[in-house]
């Protein structure tokens, strides 16, 4: 019998630790250890207990989430994972959060559709399990959860024939957990003239376009978040928004991303096999496809279809990769031309490209 991750809700808020218990309990492999309204009463629960992972709200009364974050990370590293609101505000407190060592970023629980409520129940139960991951030596050990849905809901499969080759390369990249770090790394490695690029990092909507902003002042390479129709230029790279699917598609010589609703696919939206699928079927050899960091499979499906259409594949090698279940799972479906730690991605990406 695995031992349950034991996980302590910090928030101001009654309702939302109320809604946040009852959804990790829900979940079979976790329990809520305890809650707390404020960081000084959580300091209290992390005495008497160390929970294997935090859930912290970043707005609180007595101390703000991010000094209680910096205090965790100092004194006693917790993976911990930032439940924020949807506002602009949130979204920037949050990401500046993953800087000082957060795992991930939730989204407070809200009521909606029955739909709404249980893909909200995947996600947080999901990022939780990945978060407990990251303190594990031995990451593959984590069992992944079953995907939902595959990208058959979002897109048919590519033919057979694959897409005769060009002097064109345009690159799409899958991260989760761990990748907004990673991304980073890769992006700020590469020249201003680099082929064109399109992401999808899990990350819930709001979030990406601030993400996006962060990285376009980081980079030589120019960062925005996805719009439908956007072209994919050298020099540029597209995020998928958060809780849309991405799509590269080809019209003549042109690549452009198209952006969809749809329901979760590999339990996530965006997601990456949705984008890697498409890539094998509008790109074929002049794809190169990187799969990051992150817990799950999502990605490996797609990236196998990449590779039987001649597109070259890369995926994060385990030292590197804050989780390794997704490249592991791309590896283990033999759909991986290398395996390289995150920071000679940039190099290979540019070399195979010719750039």
């Amino acid at each position: 019998m695995n031992k349950k991750i034991k996980v302590l809700i910090v928030d101001d808020s009654a309702v939302v630790r109320q809604a946040m218990e009852a959804i990790l309990n829900s979940d079979p492999d976790i329990e809520v250890l305890a809650t707390a309204s404020d960081p000084f009463y959580a300091a209290e629960k992390i005495r008497k207990a160390i929970p294997d992972v935090i859930t912290l709200d970043v707005e609180m009364p007595r101390m703000d989430g991010i000094t209680f974050l910096k205090k965790i990370m100092s004194q006693h590293p917790i993976p911990v994972v930032i439940c924020s609101s949807l506002t602009g505000k949130g979204s920037e407190t949050a990401l500046k959060a993953l800087e000082y060592g957060a795992v991930d970023i939730i989204t407070k629980p809200m009521m909606g559709t029955k739909q709404f409520l249980e893909e909200s129940r995947i996600r947080i139960c999901d990022v939780v399990k990945a978060a407990a991951g990251v303190k594990k030596k031995r990451i593959l050990e984590i069992r992944a959860p079953e995907p939902k849905m595959t990208a058959d809901v979002i897109i048919d499969k590519p033919g057979s024939r694959a897409m005769i080759q060009t002097t064109e390369k345009v690159v799409v990249v899958g991260a989760s957990t761990g990748g907004t770090e990673a991304l980073r790394v890769f992006l700020e490695a590469l020249p201003l003239d680099s082929p064109g690029i399109v992401i999808v990092q899990h990350m819930p909507e709001t979030f990406t376009a601030s993400f996006a902003q962060r990285l376009n002042t980081l980079c030589q390479v120019s960062v925005k978040e996805a719009e439908n129709n956007d072209t994919v230029l050298r020099g540029r790279v597209l995020i998928a928004p958060g809780n849309r699917h991405v799509l590269l598609k080809r019209s003549g010589a042109r690549y452009y991303a198209e952006i969809k609703d749809g329901p979760l696919v590999s339990r996530h939206r965006p997601s990456v096999d949705v984008l890697f699928r498409s890539a094998a079927r509008y790109a074929g050899k002049n794809a190169v496809g990187v799969i990051m960091t992150g817990m799950g499979d999502d990605g490996a499906r797609g990236m196998l279809e990449m590779k039987e259409a001649g597109a070259f594949t890369i995926a994060q090698d385990e030292a590197t990769s804050v989780v390794f279940g997704m490249p592991h799972e791309a590896i283990k479906r033999e759909a991986v031309d290398r395996v390289l730690p995150l920071q000679s991605i940039a190099g290979a990406v540019l070399r195979e490209c010719r750039v």
